[in-house]
């Protein structure tokens, strides 16, 4: 079994910041991506950005230029630097983890950005 324990959610004003991590834990053999999706209320869960061992990096069209991911291998470890939040980025963040053809999700972390 592969645990993913994430940190870092909160509540931010418009045009703060946040740090999200994801620690992984467990059985782990050979990491392909981690990664980060989100949620919002009334909508279907979405990509925000991915990061391979190798460190290709993509991102969804909306965070571009504002998040930025990064990861630790030697710590099996994901992270996500928010910039210039906006109250649309208002959602329950999900890390993920690739591997082996298949994918493992954390609990999930609670980011609001309101006024």
């Amino acid at each position: 079994q592969v645990q993913l324990v994430e940190s870092g959610g909160g509540l931010v004003q418009p045009g703060g910041s946040l740090r999200l991590s994801c620690a992984a834990s467990g059985s782990i053999f050979s990491i392909y991506a981690m990664g980060w999706y989100r949620q919002a209320p009334g909508k279907q869960r979405e990509l925000v950005a991915t990061i391979t061992r190798g460190g290709s990096r993509n991102y969804a069209a909306l965070v571009k230029g504002r998040f930025t991911i990064s990861r630790d291998n030697a710590k099996n470890t994901v992270y996500l630097q928010m910039n210039s939040l906006k109250p649309e980025d208002t959602a329950v963040y999900y890390c993920n983890l690739e591997q082996l053809g298949f994918h493992y999700w954390g609990q999930g972390t609670q980011v609001t950005v309101s006024s």
